[in-house]
C-alpha cells in the first residue's frame, strides 16, 4: 500500500533535465501544432522533452490526448475519449518525413471504449510511415488492449521494429498505480507478441520511487526475461502535479547502475536505466543493441 507523505521530498542535485529551448525545439513544436498532432513528450510532461526535441526526436501519441483510464502516475488527461481521427496516421507520417526521422516512436492513450483498443490505428500508422519514409524504423509503445490477442495481432501483422508495452511498476502496487491494468495480463501480452513474431524485439519498462523494494524490482526483471522481453528501461518516477501519486524515494544513480548489471546478467539484450530514462529514451540505440544480439531474434 502506498503511504502518502505531507511534505514532498527535495529533488536531488543529480536529477536535473535541461529546460526546453533551442531552434530545433521551437521548429518541432510548431510542426506538431501545425499538423494537429499530440506527443507524449508534452502530454505526459516528460523531463527529456528539451534534450530529445533538440535532437529532432519525438514520441507521437495517437488516438487523441484523453485517456480512458485513471492511472495515479500519469499526466495525460483523463475522461471521455475523443473521436478516432483516421487521418492521424497520414499526418504522423508527414511529420516523420518533414523531420527527416530514421527512427520513429508511436504510442497512444488507453482506448478501452474500442473493441480493438486502438490497435487498428497503430497498424495504419506503422504502414503510413513506411510508405511515406521507406527505411524508417518504427517502434510502438502499446497499451494492454484489455488482453485481446486479436488486437495485438493487428499490430504485429504491421511488423513494427520494436514492440513495447510497459509493466510500469511491481505487482503489489498495481491497484494504486495502474488502475484498470493487471500485471499478469501485461506479461501475457508481451509474451504473445514475442511468440507471434520472434524476430521483433519486445521491450518493457518500469518507473521507480513509488514504494517498491529492490527485491520486487528484480523479480519483475526475472518475470520479464521469462516472458521473452529483450529490451528493458528503468527510470525515476516524477510527480506531474500534487494530484498525482507522491514520490516516496529518489533512486540514486548507483542503484540504477546495479539494475543495469542485473539486467545484463539475466540476459536482456539491452538495459537503459537512469533517473531520467523513459520508455523511448535512446530508443534507436536500444534497438540497434538488441538487433545485434542473437537472443533478441
Amino acid at each position: 500500500m502506498l503511504v502518502h507523505i505531507d511534505s514532498p521530498l527535495k529533488r536531488p542535485n543529480w536529477l536535473r533535465a535541461p529546460a526546453p529551448a533551442g531552434e530545433n525545439y521551437r521548429e518541432l513544436k510548431s510542426l506538431v501544432e501545425h499538423l494537429q498532432l499530440h506527443t507524449v513528450c508534452e502530454s505526459a510532461a516528460c523531463p527529456n522533452v528539451g534534450e530529445c526535441w533538440n535532437h529532432r526526436t519525438a514520441t507521437f501519441m495517437i488516438l487523441g490526448n484523453v485517456c480512458t483510464r485513471r492511472c495515479g502516475f500519469c499526466a495525460v488527461r483523463k475522461g471521455a475519449p475523443l473521436e478516432v481521427d483516421f487521418d492521424e496516421p497520414r499526418r504522423v507520417a508527414e511529420a516523420v518525413s518533414l523531420l527527416g526521422l530514421r527512427y520513429a516512436v508511436v504510442t497512444s492513450v488507453n482506448r478501452d471504449d474500442r473493441k480493438d483498443g486502438g490497435a487498428l490505428l497503430f497498424a495504419m500508422t506503422i504502414r503510413a510511415i513506411r510508405e511515406r519514409v521507406p527505411g524508417c524504423k518504427v517502434e510502438v509503445l502499446v497499451p494492454d488492449f484489455q488482453g485481446s490477442h486479436a488486437a495485438m495481432d493487428l499490430v504485429m501483422d504491421a511488423a513494427p521494429d520494436v514492440l513495447n508495452h510497459n509493466t510500469e511498476t511491481v505487482p503489489r502496487l498495481y491497484r494504486q498505480v495502474r488502475l484498470g491494468a493487471r500485471y499478469e495480463r501485461s506479461l501475457d501480452m508481451l509474451a504473445y507478441a514475442k511468440a507471434s513474431r520472434p524476430e521483433i524485439p519486445a521491450k518493457s519498462g518500469l518507473m521507480l520511487g513509488l514504494g517498491e523494494t529492490m527485491a520486487e524490482v528484480v523479480q519483475v526483471l526475472r518475470d520479464l526475461k521469462a516472458h521473452n522481453v529483450d529490451i528493458l528501461t528503468l527510470g525515476q518516477y516524477l510527480r506531474p502535479s500534487p494530484k498525482h501519486l507522491p514520490i516516496l524515494r529518489y533512486i540514486p544513480p548507483q542503484e540504477f547502475a546495479e539494475y543495469r548489471r542485473i539486467g545484463a546478467e539475466l540476459g536482456f539484450a539491452h538495459v537503459e536505466a537512469g533517473p531520467l530514462v523513459r520508455s523511448s529514451y535512446h530508443a534507436d540505440y536500444s534497438h540497434e543493441a538488441a538487433a545485434a544480439t542473437p537472443s533478441a531474434c
